[in-house]
């Protein structure tokens, strides 16, 4: 009964787990009044931020490279 148990919490922290690492995305926001770009982890709802070019990315190390080559953001 244990082992059943556990076996269980197991696979669902497992499932937890792998919907966590796929749901992540981290985003190239160019902020409309400073003309700077930043990589944030949640889709911008504010007006005063916008997505930059196709700036969705799985890794926020991904989202940083690509802003170096973003021509709106190295200007």
């Amino acid at each position: 009964m244990r082992q059943t148990l556990i076996a269980g919490a197991l696979v669902v922290a497992s499932m937890l787990l792998a919907q966590t690492a796929s749901a992540a995305e981290f985003y190239v926001v160019r902020d409309t009044t400073t003309k700077k770009c930043t990589v944030v982890d949640s889709k911008p709802t504010s007006t005063t931020t916008t997505v930059v070019d196709n700036g969705t990315f799985k890794t926020k190390t991904e989202a940083e490279t690509g802003m170096k080559t973003m021509k709106v953001c190295t200007q």
